[in-house]
């Protein structure tokens, strides 16, 4: 039987809604200057998150990972609560879609860059890192 003081609520929220909740021994998450990981009785912390890899050790046989957009990261007194952009189940990332995206919006990038588009180029930069980000999470390359 696991030691209930060695876990920690936490919560992995999207603008959709939770998709994680739950107890767990630790989180790995992508904060803008390298992961960031978090055990149970962890300081009170605040800090920005980048698009990557979160890694929820619900036990040590089960990790479940996200591939996640940039947000915030709060951990309180036995509680960590993750707010991103986006997060996807790593089991359910579709490669070959994710690389269709990726392929589609390099070139409309390209056709923004020689002027023959006027889309929102901050947009297509988002859609590029998305794929990117998810291709890295299904192949391992983080």
């Amino acid at each position: 039987m696991a030691d209930d003081r060695n876990r920690f609520e936490v919560s992995l929220v999207t603008p959709d809604g939770a998709v994680f909740e739950g107890e767990a021994e630790m989180i790995i998450v992508p904060g803008t200057a390298g992961e960031i990981g978090i055990l149970a009785r962890h300081a009170p912390l605040v800090g920005m998150l980048k698009a990557g890899s979160t890694r929820v050790h619900v036990s040590a046989s089960d990790v479940r990972e996200f591939a996640t957009g940039p947000g915030f990261f709060k951990v309180e007194t036995d509680r960590a609560l993750a707010l991103v952009d986006d997060a996807v189940n790593a089991k359910e990332i579709d490669v070959p879609r994710a690389e269709a995206q990726l392929a589609t919006a390099k070139a409309e990038l390209e056709k923004i860059t020689a002027g023959e588009s006027d889309a929102d180029r901050w947009q297509i930069e988002q859609r590029i890192k998305h794929a990117e980000n998810q291709l890295g999470v299904a192949t391992g390359a983080r």
